[in-house]
């Protein structure tokens, strides 16, 4: 048995056993209370960081975490599994979108944070340094938004750290998830990326669209965690075969340039989000005053991963994000380019990873 005490604050798991509670953070002009379960296994191994809840709206990823953390008995962990439910408090329980309703900052686009900054800033600052900076693996858990359609897909960031990239692109696999998007840069500010420039095997996992809580969607998260912690070796391994993937690179981001309706002419439905051309009509946007139609079209060719499901938009908003399958022989460094998600002003890493 290990004999180290897992602490989170106040808040302590002794080997062997789980915690739940809550751990305050000084957000300087407030504090919010911060939901842990702590697992501290029977037995050494890695520390695994478990977050949902970091945009309000996406309602999945938390009930999936609640879920694995009733399942997780310490005395068949080995190493130590810290779940956080609800990672941004202000935006889950009061603004449901991606910014907080505290100061309109959404927190993935500022990892590591600043303790010194403004209160979405210090949060992500409280979170890597209680959280994220102690752990061997870091995953993050989204979903749809409550107006995106999304296909399922796990993201990572290469690093140029051979044996760390190796590690996350196994881990990537693991979930059962058949598409997986690669950042060629771990430059931006969302979570999973900042953990990579520390040195951290982390990954974003997207399953769930348009901020939907059903049963079944949860259920195939918790198998999927299941799964990931087997392959790190967490909870023992069973003699299921990793599923294939497919990997992809962001080739564009996709947003409104004015305001209005927003009428794409691509299906919501995310099984059959299909293939785009360089050129080709993505959908209009309908001036509800004098109906002035804006057409919108696909920058690149590329398959859609996400579109926007929301009718009311304005400049600036996302409309879809496009990716193409990763070749490294001919690749190009995609996500330089300066579209949602990308870049300094990452979200997620591409549009999204």
């Amino acid at each position: 048995m290990s004999d180290a005490t897992l602490s989170v604050g106040s808040l302590q798991a002794q080997p062997g056993t789980k915690a739940r509670g809550t751990v305050q953070a000084d957000l300087g002009t407030l504090a919010v209370d911060i939901p842990l379960i702590l697992v501290n296994g029977s037995r050494p191994g890695p520390r695994v960081v478990i977050t949902a809840g970091v945009h309000g709206g996406e309602f999945t990823p938390i009930d999936a975490v609640v879920r694995l953390a009733e399942e997780l008995e310490p005395a068949e962990v080995q190493g130590q599994v810290i779940i956080c439910p609800v990672a941004n408090p202000p935006a889950v329980y009061q603004g449901r979108l991606n910014i907080s309703p505290v100061d309109g900052v959404n927190l993935n686009r500022v990892f590591p944070g600043d303790p010194a900054g403004g209160p979405t800033e210090r949060l992500a600052a409280w979170l890597f340094a209680h959280l994220v900076d102690g752990a061997d693996v870091y995953i993050d858990l989204h979903c749809g938004g409550i107006d995106q359609v999304l296909r399922d897909f796990v993201g990572y960031r290469l690093t140029g750290n051979p044996d760390l990239d190796k590690a996350t692109a196994e881990l990537a696999g693991s979930f059962g998830i058949e598409d997986v998007i690669l950042g060629l840069t771990p430059e931006g500010g969302n979570s999973h990326a900042a953990a990579a420039r520390r040195g951290i095997s982390a990954v974003l996992v997207e399953v769930g669209q348009l901020g939907q809580r059903d049963e079944a969607t949860a259920l195939r998260r918790v198998d999927g965690l299941l799964k990931a912690l087997r392959h790190l070796g967490v909870l023992d391994q069973d003699d299921s075969a990793p599923a294939p993937i497919r990997e992809w690179v962001w080739s564009a981001g996709v947003t409104a340039e004015a305001t209005g309706l927003w009428y794409p002419e691509f299906s919501f439905d995310a099984d059959i989000i299909g293939e785009v051309a360089e050129g080709d009509l993505l959908g209009r946007i309908v001036d509800p005053t004098d109906g002035t139609e804006h057409t919108v079209h696909a920058p690149a060719g590329g398959r859609i991963i996400y579109g926007m499901h929301g009718l009311t938009v304005a400049p600036g908003k996302e409309l879809a994000a496009l990716a193409v399958p990763w070749d490294p022989d001919t690749a190009t460094r995609a996500d330089t380019l300066q579209v949602p998600g990308l870049g300094a002003g990452s979200d997620e890493a591409g549009p999204r990873t």
